[in-house]
């Protein structure tokens, strides 16, 4: 079925080949333990320095070798038409025979690394197949061949996966964003893409990566956080999560505030949990990574520019072609530009309960980055008026942060009141206050109310019969 038996003989396969260069790559294997120094007599000079061979100069010589028989025996184009589990059946037998009939030696440990790894390669991607089946690692960030790091419990540390050069990187790179249709190469070095489980990928390649092409994965875990969980994380109090399910519930329209990595698109998961299952819902992302439950779901994705520099479709052309969808909510995975504009038109315009996720520090600086962005489109209209816009659309800010000791909390809780003079009034309804830091660096804090009485989206609450269990929680919250 996959051509020539193992053992008829192998050619050795084509350097250049592309199926070579895609999927060649390499597992590092543990540093050999240092042999004891023996007192010799010097020895005269070799004509050419002879370098001690190690234990991973075998195995990837080894692999290589296994590899190219591989190539050469295995029918590339039967093998795609098998499921995963089947396909990696066929290959592990193939290698098997090969490592029989070339006779290495090898423990069993070390021939089940192998076969793992020869897996990967061809079925998956390399070196990074056993980071991305781990569900407790959040981001992974490639530095080239040779270093990658991962995030762990909110600490960054470096993990012992490499690739074998930068050349096995790109191809991995290249096999990821090719898979929805995008490229990364010196013409394009710069790519976001995703991966099938819903990850965050962007690419960066050379010239612009001066040290190998940088690659970093946002992972999302295979279990989706629920809010309740992040109460047991300490991320809200049971109250504050509460009030944030009766916002996402009453149809508030509500932009989630903070910096890389604070966990503002899981926040926004959580909240679009609470939407009611019978409502119209359209997603407009960059890379489509939000998980919505409900049934009625339309999910648009931006495109990039073509190599001739046309076919671009931005998040504005999104929003601005979504309204004539029918939606009742629009989620914008994140604003960071003039789509900002449209995005409040639409809250403004009978699409309540609209949410988008945008980059900045506090609330205050919230309001303040959207006029910023309004301004980058060119818009000439007078601050005042930017300003009435916004705080027209806005119902409440939801500020997330990452803490300094790695864990992520729920900050600010802010709702948008309207205009005194040329200044947007906002107050908070929850904010979270630390105490300090425990013998483990652990940052010590607490979430406490504000005592403002009603909200301004009371009635919105009491329209959705919400308004008993908002004052529950508000009166919970004023007494922490």
């Amino acid at each position: 079925m996959f051509g020539k038996r193992a053992g008829e003989g192998f050619a050795k396969p084509n350097a250049a080949s592309p199926v070579v260069a895609a999927t060649a790559a390499a597992r590092p294997s543990p540093p050999p333990a240092p042999e004891p120094v023996r007192e010799t007599q010097p020895a005269p000079r070799p004509p050419e320095p002879v370098r001690r061979r190690t234990r991973d100069d075998d195995y990837y010589g080894t692999k290589a070798q296994v590899f190219s028989a591989l190539i050469d025996t295995i029918d590339l184009s039967q093998l795609a038409k098998l499921d995963a589990e089947s396909a990696r059946e066929e290959i592990r037998d193939i290698v098997n025979d090969i490592i029989t009939i070339k006779n290495f030696a090898m423990s069993i440990a070390e021939q089940e690394e192998l076969l793992e790894d020869i897996c990967n390669d061809v079925l998956g991607y390399g070196p990074l197949e056993p980071l991305l089946a781990r569900d407790d690692i959040a981001d992974i960030m490639v530095n080239g061949a040779g270093q990658v790091f991962i995030e762990v419990a909110g600490k960054t540390i470096e993990s012992e996966i490499r690739f074998r050069d930068n050349n096995q990187l790109l191809s991995i790179c290249q096999r990821i964003v090719s898979q929805v249709g995008r490229r990364v190469d010196e013409s394009s070095p710069i790519c976001d893409a995703r991966l099938p489980d819903g990850s965050r990928v962007n690419v960066i390649a050379p010239p612009l990566a001066v040290d190998g092409t940088a690659l970093t994965i946002r992972k999302f875990k295979k279990d989706k956080l629920k809010l309740d969980q992040l109460v047991r994380f300490g991320a809200i109090t049971p109250d504050g999560a509460t009030l944030l399910q009766i916002i996402g519930r009453v149809r508030c329209n509500v932009l989630i505030s903070g910096g890389t990595g604070s966990g503002k698109t899981t926040l926004l998961n959580c909240l679009t949990a609470f939407i009611d299952p019978d409502e119209r819902i359209i997603t407009c992302e960059d890379t489509a990574e939000l998980q919505l439950q409900q049934p009625h779901v339309v999910r648009l994705e931006t495109r990039p520019p073509n190599i001739e520099g046309e076919g671009e479709v931005t998040m504005r052309d999104l929003i601005k072609n979504c309204l004539r969808m029918r939606p009742e909510r629009i989620i914008v995975g994140e604003v960071r530009g003039p789509e900002v504009f449209d995005l409040l038109q639409a809250m403004n315009t009978g699409h309540d309960g609209s949410m988008g996720t945008l980059h900045a520090n506090t609330p205050r600086e919230a309001l303040a980055r959207m006029e910023s962005m309004i301004a980058m489109g060119g818009y000439t209209l007078p601050a005042k008026t930017v300003r009435e816009i916004i705080a027209g659309s806005v119902d409440v800010i939801i500020q997330a942060q990452r803490l300094r000791d790695g864990s992520r909390r729920i900050t600010q809780i802010t709702e948008v009141i309207g205009m005194e003079g040329d200044v947007i009034i906002t107050q908070d309804l929850l904010r979270y206050e630390m105490d300090g830091e425990d013998a483990g660096g652990r940052i010590i804090g607490r979430h406490v109310g504000t005592k403002i009485g009603r909200p301004a989206f009371w009635e919105r609450a009491r329209y959705f019969n919400e308004d008993k269990r908002l004052a529950a929680a508000l009166d919970a919250l004023s007494k922490d």
